[in-house]
């Protein structure tokens, strides 16, 4: 059993101490906010992640895990601590690692003995030198710590059982035995390890994210081809997924990539690039086709219900980036949602679990108590989100709710035919064909 100090309450920080606590360890999160340490305190889970809730519950019981915003407290006893703080986008695309730099200088401020420092935010390549030197200049007195790198490759919505399944951990640090001591804490996960140099193991969690946000690009740009072909994308991408050098991961052509990971990470490599003197010329091409895909729906509805969108009512199924998460940041529902405020449209919403987050990004939009609610007196709806329950709706019900039976699939969760046999006029994305209801 290791103590181990988690610095950051968010996704990463609250699944990784809290599955490290349930792999018997002793853990203590650690946050700035005291309103999150006090959520977390009475028991209440401040992010929508299945399962998560519980585990903590479980191991705050048997004394594993426990909160506080006091990192003298938190590093005490300590073996390791693992700074899991947000690094957002900057101006210029940027990281910004202004949370980074406060969690270091708070561990440098508050250590009394010999610690490794294991930072798992994502951030550019070259950091690990920089959190190291920030620590070295930050402590009142010297103490040893070494860095080691160790990315996080955890999928919201299935965080929990990514944490505890990898394909790989990663871990990069110059001081092999420091490495060697991460790597034992996870042994029990029965994986590849991964062991190279601190500024590779960064680039990895880069290269890595924006390899899939090129996959997710190329299928739509795929897509955007096959309307004008005539081809389905979802047959073309089944097609390809038999090849063992393609797979099937990754290749559902929709609105684009959304979340906290993929836009910020692939902006990032290309400001990284672009400050090295490189041209990074294909992740512009990922960005642009995201950006592209998102305008889909705005163009398709001009083109159905006139050029003018003023007054129509439009409502979007689904709000959250992706299903089993209330995480809006980047969401493409959003970004939607503004762009038919913009053209004049009257937008409602429904998602099962993120609708409080939407609300604060977007005071305008009207939100719905349930689907069906939702249809009343709609031009045309879109889904957004693939979420389970809208794959089971009683789509009658919906059609005789609308005003115009105009369905937008941007998931491609329903089939064309019975799209249309029920008596809607259906597009999704790539299939083709418009559905016009047999025209």
């Amino acid at each position: 059993m290791k103590t181990i100090a988690v610095a950051g309450t968010g996704y990463v920080g609250l699944t990784t101490g809290a599955c490290f606590a349930d792999l018997g360890n002793k853990v203590t999160c650690i946050d700035i906010i005291q309103e999150k340490i006090d959520m977390l305190r009475a028991g209440k889970v401040p992010i929508y992640e299945p399962g998560l809730a519980e585990m903590i519950e479980r191991n705050v019981s048997a004394g594993r895990l426990c909160f506080t915003t006091d990192y003298a407290e938190a590093l005490a006893d300590a073996d390791i601590v693992f700074i899991c703080v947000g690094t957002p986008s900057g101006v210029d695309g940027e990281a910004d690692l202004r949370y980074v730099r406060m969690a270091a200088e708070s561990i440098a401020q508050t250590m009394t003995h010999p610690l490794i420092v294991v930072n798992k935010s994502t951030v550019p390549v070259g950091t690990g030198d920089w959190v190291a030197d920030i620590i070295s200049r930050s402590q009142p007195a010297p103490v040893n710590f070494s860095v080691v790198s160790c990315p996080e490759f955890m999928r919201e919505g299935s965080a929990l059982y990514d944490f505890m399944n990898p394909d790989r951990v990663v871990l990069g640090s110059k001081d092999e035995e420091a490495a060697e001591k991460v790597a034992q804490l996870h042994l029990p996960l029965r994986t590849r390890i991964v062991l190279t140099d601190l500024r590779t193991a960064e680039m990895i969690k880069y290269a890595s994210n924006a390899f899939l946000a090129t996959k997710i690009s190329f299928i739509n740009e795929i897509a955007a081809i096959c309307e004008r072909l005539g081809a389905d994308v979802q047959d073309v991408a089944i097609g390809m997924s038999y090849d063992k050098r393609i797979g099937p991961h990754f290749l559902n052509a929709g609105l684009g990539y959304g979340g906290s990971c993929f836009p910020k990470d692939v902006k990032a490599l290309e400001h990284m690039a672009l400050v090295q003197g490189s041209h990074p010329s294909l992740l512009r091409a990922v960005m642009d086709i995201n950006r592209d895909a998102r305008r889909w729906p705005i163009f398709t509805l001009r083109e159905m219900l006139g050029h003018s969108l003023t007054d129509k009512r439009v409502g979007l199924l689904g709000l959250a980036f992706k299903p089993n998460t209330d995480d809006t940041r980047e969401a493409p529902a959003l970004e939607i949602a503004r762009m038919l405020q913009y053209e004049g449209a009257v937008v409602s919403a429904y998602d099962p679990v993120a609708m409080a987050p939407a609300a604060r990004d977007n005071p305008e939009l009207c939100l719905a108590n349930d689907p069906y609610e939702l249809a009343q007196g709609q031009d045309a709806i879109i889904v957004c989100t693939e979420w389970n329950e809208f794959k089971q709706l009683d789509l009658l019900r919906v059609k005789e709710a609308m005003h115009h039976p105009i369905i937008l699939d941007g998931r491609n969760i329903y089939e064309p035919t019975t799209m249309t046999g029920l008596g809607f006029i259906y597009r999704a994305v790539g299939r083709g064909a418009t559905f016009d209801n047999g025209a």
